[in-house]
């Protein structure tokens, strides 16, 4: 994965908001790190702008979560702790077991052998070891779940959660002892969707859904000890 400075800027948006979405996408990969600081004139050196963009970026991301201010410190990259992800992970397993079970119901043919190709482009994906392009399949495999329930409601309020989301998802499949699991669960929720077996389906995913967080607080221990 290429530096998030190194990204060419965006012309079409302003540039505040490319900003953002520049040290976001940092965020969200680890590629800015937990408790890492977020120094403005250094921020700004780096990317090339002045520190208003940055420091309207910061205040952004700490609305959302993904920094924290400290008294004397300044801005830092928020820690991944238990209790968000666990808040994250309660509200994720409520909107995919829906999202399983209406897919059940309303999927069409062409959905599933989009579903099908999905699965196959995952474990293609695990094989690279590039996590940006496990973690973009990953992303893709449940996006057609979701579309396949035909709720527009259901699918913004995925869509809310899908960038806290991502910051565990990929702390999830950064773990490569995980990755041959993580495929037999995309086929074991693939097969039960595509054969209309609710029950199938929504085992797959809550198990899916409880591996993911055992892993992640696993991660966290570690990371705490480390820090320790």
């Amino acid at each position: 994965m290429g530096s998030i400075f190194q990204q060419e800027m965006d012309e079409y948006l302003p540039l505040r908001d490319v900003v953002f979405k520049t040290l976001r996408q940092g965020i969200l990969t680890g590629e800015l790190k937990p408790g890492e600081r977020l120094m403005e004139i250094h921020l700004a050196n780096k990317l090339g702008v002045s520190r208003t963009p940055i420091r309207e970026a910061i205040r952004k991301l700490e609305l959302e979560g993904l920094v924290t201010m400290i008294p004397r410190r300044g801005a830092e990259v928020a820690q991944i702790t238990e209790k968000s992800m666990k808040d994250v992970l309660e509200v994720r397993k409520v909107l995919d077991n829906l999202s399983v079970e209406l897919a059940c119901e309303r999927i069409t043919e062409e959905e599933k052998e989009q579903l099908k190709n999905a699965c196959i482009d995952f474990e293609e994906a695990v094989k690279t070891g590039d996590f940006a392009k496990i973690a973009k399949t990953d992303v893709a495999f449940h996006d057609i779940i979701v579309v396949a329930t035909r709720n527009i409601r259901l699918s913004q309020m995925v869509n809310n959660l899908a960038e806290q989301m991502y910051r565990y998802r990929f702390e999830y499949i950064k773990d490569s002892s995980q990755h041959a699991r993580l495929v037999q669960e995309h086929e074991e929720i693939c097969r039960g969707i595509v054969e209309g077996d609710k029950e199938k389906a929504l085992a797959a995913i809550e198990a899916h859904i409880d591996n993911q967080e055992i892993a992640v607080l696993n991660q966290i221990r570690i990371d705490r000890e480390k820090r320790a």
